[in-house]
């Protein structure tokens, strides 16, 4: 490692937050910009599709009569697209989604996450401003391919995103700073749909991918000045941090220094089979929700495009709030010895799916109360928030040093449920109405339930074996450096409580 600029060590003074945490906050607003670009087109297509007025004179529960305290609900727009094209529309983002996560993963667990992250949101926010010419020239088929390439450079967040943390992020403070990154999920989907449904409602449709894409670039320019892939690297971190961050979890190699990944290790570890399938519950209420709770707002409810992007975002504000509050929960419950990292884990996952699954149920039987339909739906998405102290931490836990490959398994397995929940969504409500979607409800209390029992007998909150695999420097100038200027000499050893190495100093 070259010294330090000059220029570096005088600007770290101008810092009055910890690097970390400025990480942290970046890193939580880069997921807010991926899940904004996301899910705007989820409010988008309800006017750009000519609106379905399902009737059904032997049904009271097909659909509700439009809400007499909106404005008017809108008629739709000029695209004729079935519920199944919307649906295959919706879930083509997935697509390209579930194909970047294992190379994302891999490439920032060898060169760094700064720039797997940096570029992947870059390209996500070019191509979301595109969208209104894929559609005006193409269609439905252009608008397909663009949203591919959405899914495409979006895929390497998360990933990028657990090894940052992994670098960056202490055992005791992983809960509550990761659970403000993984946050962003939830303020991004409110913002997505809050202020889609100010946008449609006031201007064209196209100046909502206009806006989202034009913040994902103002992002990417900050982030790209003040983040860096680890504290070593960092040039202007104050030393007092590096040497708390170099004693807390020690020097995770990159480049040539790390082993090759050992993928027979980790394909046939049993927790890591529980995380999969806890991914998997998880993606499947969460996209479901993400995805359709408009169209649901829209064609059942019948509320208008403004209030629907306030309704559909609460439920977000209450998975939030959640998802901070059970992350410093679990920091808690850990540090105080109350319950060990695994039995935490299990309990905050089991918190966010069987709770979820009974309140998304119950939502469908409250029929066209809307004021108790939201707030169903409200506390459904609430308890969901819990995952993001309980399994959505695992892979930090099972292997800091691989943490990226794990988040990219599970999160590239779980993706799948985004293509196929939209396209099922689709398939499975054709009318749009009350009874359909409560068939959908149900098919998602099934799979909550049958994942969350998996995780809670089988997943483990230990770092795992595969993750103690030798892990060198990443360059010895630096080894050299650091003997120059202190007088200290460094053992190494090979803690077995967290599989990282880290250096034990004592005087010469």
């Amino acid at each position: 490692m070259t010294q330090q600029p000059q220029w570096g060590i005088n600007l770290s003074r101008y810092f009055i937050i910890p690097q970390r945490v400025i990480l942290a906050i970046m890193g939580f607003l880069a997921i807010l910009n991926a899940y904004t670009m996301r899910v705007c087109l989820s409010q988008a297509i309800t006017v750009l599709v000519i609106k379905k007025n399902v009737t059904d004179e032997d049904s009271d529960v097909a659909i509700c009569e439009p809400d007499e305290l909106d404005d008017g609900v809108s008629s739709g727009g000029e695209y004729d697209w079935s519920e199944e094209l919307q649906g295959l529309i919706l879930s083509s983002f997935y697509i390209g989604y579930i194909v970047t996560h294992i190379p994302g993963g891999l490439l920032a667990e060898k060169f760094g996450g700064k720039w797997t992250l940096g570029l992947g949101i870059l390209s996500t926010a070019a191509f979301t401003m595109l969208t209104p010419l894929a559609i005006q020239q193409g269609g439905s088929d252009w608008l397909i391919v663009s949203r591919v390439l959405m899914g495409l450079g979006e895929g390497t967040t998360f990933p990028a995103l657990s090894v940052l943390l992994a670098a960056w992020v202490p055992a005791n403070e992983r809960g509550k700073l990761g659970a403000l990154v993984l946050g962003g999920g939830q303020v991004g989907t409110i913002m997505g749909n809050m202020l889609s449904g100010v946008f449609l409602d006031s201007y064209d449709w196209p100046f909502v991918f206009y806006f989202f894409g034009g913040l994902g670039v103002v992002w990417f320019v900050i982030f790209v000045f003040l983040c860096y892939s680890d504290p070593a690297s960092h040039p202007f971190i104050k030393p007092s941090e590096k040497e708390y961050l170099a004693k807390e979890i020690g020097t995770i190699g990159r480049n040539e220094s790390l082993p090759p990944t050992p993928w027979k290790a980790i394909l046939t570890n049993l927790p890591m089979f529980a995380l999969v399938s806890a991914q998997i519950g998880h993606d499947w209420g969460f996209y479901i929700m993400v995805t359709d709770l408009p169209k649901y707002m829209a064609d059942v409810l019948q509320f208008s495009i403004k209030a629907n992007g306030l309704y559909s975002s609460l439920p977000y504000v209450m998975m939030w709030i959640v998802s901070v509050g059970s992350g410093f929960v679990a920091d808690w419950m850990i540090r105080k010895g109350i319950m060990s990292t695994t039995n935490t884990r299990k309990v905050m996952t089991g918190l966010a799916a069987f709770g979820p699954a009974i309140f998304m149920v119950s939502a469908s039987y409250a029929g066209c109360d809307r004021v108790l339909v939201v707030i169903l739906f409200t506390i459904c998405m609430g308890l969901m928030g819990a995952y993001y102290a309980g399994m959505k931490l695992s892979p930090l836990d099972m292997s800091p040093n691989y943490a990226g490959t794990l988040m990219a398994i599970t999160n590239g397995i779980g993706a799948i449920t985004g293509v196929i929940t939209p396209y099922l969504v689709g398939v499975m409500t054709p009318n749009a109405s009350l009874l359909e979607w409560r068939t959908v409800f149900w098919v998602a209390f099934g799979v909550l339930c049958v994942t969350a029992v998996v995780y809670c007998l089988w997943a483990s909150g230990e770092v795992q074996p595969f993750n103690n695999a030798p892990i060198q420097p990443r360059s010895m100038d630096f080894e050299a450096e650091e003997r120059k200027t202190t007088a200290f000499k460094e053992p190494e050893y090979n803690d077995s409580s967290t599989g990282v190495q880290k250096r034990m100093e004592r005087s010469s």
